[in-house]
């Protein structure tokens, strides 16, 4: 049986290089003291914010410098613990680095009180009379719209000075996972015996072709998942009850309210989102599922075959490095700005793509201020793995754009955008490889892959969404939020979902302990409104060629600098009305309807 690696076993090549942020160690030990020292250059202007439009700016331009120094020291912890959480350095510098960011947190915490204690028209004032507070202008005025939730200087220092014990759920959940939780080998259909983890089950067995392999690795791996339920449960719990206090303290009328203000987001666009899909998608996805079941002879489809490859015997392989020139050519329509990061992102080393234990699950993409991007992923030699590579350099090609062209304080846009530009990376994936063959039988195997990215987006986030938004509602009624309560909770939202035909169990009703997204707010909803808007915006490169694709780089650059809504608009997508999603939906179903004629 082969075995999971360690950090130190893994090839040089395969991780990340880190030392474009710090050359060394004692570096990024050095600033991280210097940054608790230069907290002072911000506190300096206590008190003194109603002066004038000077000492404002002042204040603002010295807030920003430090808090780019900030993220660079803790990228530099949180990205060396994400190779490798077992080792103890690591846990510890990371400790170190959230202890600085709790002490900035505090101390900077006035800036936002003075200016809410200022009254709007002097603040818009400062504005209009000193012009370098007009790249301050959006977050000033965003701030202002908060000013009735506000709490006391006084209470905001205290709060923000525990930021590190009230993130404490998120934390326990990741070490617990990663760090504590081993699972045992399962059994392949050649009845031999395969190791398990968390990035080998969900990158590589959930889309085996072995059958045997595919079930009895999800009972293993599931199995595991159980033993750790009420803590997880209790973490959650936690982490859930404290938004509730805190959204109660601030005088928000629920949770869900308080989480969708930063997103710029009615009510009205998250409940579309989640209640279009979940209600026009399953007919689309049930066939799906149907389909699957027949080609593949199952007696049976379970939960765990949901993702089992159409095509077992037309699977093509594909290595990490061929994956890269794969999404370099696929990328070349977004012009050679675009271009030159994401070659850049291979050839400097900003990915980590080795498969080691303690190693952080999933894929994710972290931009560093005057640095670069950096990309986590679990390589597994899949084609499922290039389309989330590709989603991921989408990340990093955007939020680079947006760094270029905007300051810090604009260059992050709202997460109801976020997952705009990485989901349309995977459609123009797509289109490129069905470009680049004739062959009926490559057209439905890029079509599956296709569906991959809808079923990642528009059914295991989304449902993640809908899981959330009935935890918020409980919570609100002070019902305790337990394990058996989750399970019972995950369990319906995929029956109504899948329907009759898929086998929904125990084993299924754990997936809400999977996935972090559920610590980072109302993030898993975002991915659907994200592709919504991509798959429009893919349709429009589609028809327009170049006019569309220069929309879109514009709405790149303007990273944070405007809202959501008006980004989407830019690009050409209104999603503020439920049409997008709708049409969205239906393209799914048209897939779903070529796929179905192909077999």
């Amino acid at each position: 049986m082969s075995k999971i690696l360690t950090r130190s076993e893994v090839r040089t090549e395969s991780t990340w290089n880190l030392d474009d942020i710090f050359a060394t160690k004692e570096a990024w030990e050095e600033e991280r003291k210097a940054i608790e020292m230069d907290i002072s250059t911000v506190t300096q202007y206590e008190g003194r914010l109603g002066e004038g439009a000077e000492a404002l700016l002042a204040c603002l331009e010295a807030q920003e410098k430090l808090q780019g120094r900030l993220q660079r020291m803790n990228a530099y912890s949180y990205l060396h613990q994400s190779g490798d959480s077992i080792n103890p350095q690591n846990q510890m510098d990371a400790s170190k680095a959230r202890d600085v960011s709790s002490a900035v947190s505090s101390a900077l915490s006035f800036v936002r009180s003075e200016i809410l204690s200022l009254p709007d028209e002097k603040v818009e004032a400062y504005i209009e009379e000193e012009p370098g507070l007009q790249v301050f202008e959006r977050s000033l005025k965003l701030l202002l719209e908060t000013k009735r939730h506000r709490l006391s200087a006084e209470t905001e220092k205290v709060l923000a000075s525990f930021g590190e014990v009230l993130s404490a759920p998120y934390r326990i959940y990741e070490r617990s996972k990663l760090a504590d939780m081993t699972f045992p080998p399962a059994e392949d259909g050649r009845g031999q015996q395969v190791p398990v983890s968390f990035a080998l089950y969900e990158n590589k067995y959930v889309e085996s072709a072995d059958t045997t392999l595919r079930r009895n690795s999800f009972k293993a791996f599931s199995e595991t998942l159980y033993k750790y339920r009420n803590t997880f449960a209790e973490a959650y719990g936690t982490e859930v009850k404290r938004q509730v206090i805190e959204s109660r303290l601030r005088g928000y009328d629920s949770v869900t309210d308080m989480l969708l203000k930063p997103q710029q987001v009615t009510t009205a666009m998250y409940s579309n989102i989640l209640d279009i899909i979940q209600t026009e998608l399953a007919p689309h996805m049930r066939r799906y599922a149907a389909l699957k079941k027949r080609v593949l002879g199952l007696s049976e489809m379970t939960f765990a075959d949901l993702k089992a490859p159409l095509d077992p015997d037309y699977s093509p392989g594909i290595t990490f490095e061929e994956a890269g020139e794969l999404i370099k050519e696929a990328l070349q329509v977004l012009g050679p700005e675009y271009g030159e990061i994401v070659a850049d992102s291979f050839r400097e080393r900003w990915i980590d793509y080795a498969d080691n234990a303690g190693k952080r699950t999933g894929a994710f993409c972290m931009s560093i201020p005057d640095v670069h991007s950096y990309i986590l992923i679990s390589w597994s030699d899949n084609m499922r793995g290039a389309f989330t590579l590709a989603h991921e350099v989408g990340h990093a090609g955007h939020l680079m754009l947006a760094g270029k062209n905007q300051r810090l304080t604009n260059a992050r846009p709202s997460l109801y955008f976020i997952e705009a530009p990485s989901t349309l990376n995977e459609l123009l994936l797509a289109d490129h490889l069905i470009k680049r063959s004739n062959d009926p039988r490559m057209r439905r195997w890029v079509i599956s892959q296709l569906l991959g990215t809808y079923f990642h987006n528009f059914v295991t986030h989304l449902l993640e969404g809908e899981l959330q938004r009935q935890v918020y509602e409980l919570a609100m009624n002070n019902e305790p939020i337990t394990a058996v309560k989750l399970g019972e909770l995950k369990g319906r939202i995929l029956s109504s979902f899948w329907g009759e035909d898929v086998v929904i169990d125990d084993h299924a009703s754990l997936t809400w302990m999977r996935q972090p997204h559920y610590y980072m707010s109302l993030y898993p909803y975002t991915y659907a409104a994200g592709l919504t808007a991509s798959t429009a915006v893919a349709e429009q490169i589609r028809n327009e060629g170049q006019p569309a694709v220069d929309r879109w780089l514009e709405v790149l650059k303007a990273g944070g600098s405007k809202s959501p809504l008006e980004l989407m608009k830019l690009a050409g997508v209104d999603m503020s009305q439920p049409e997008p999603i709708r049409s969205a939906v239906r393209y799914v179903g048209e897939l779903i309807d070529e796929l179905e004629s192909l077999y």
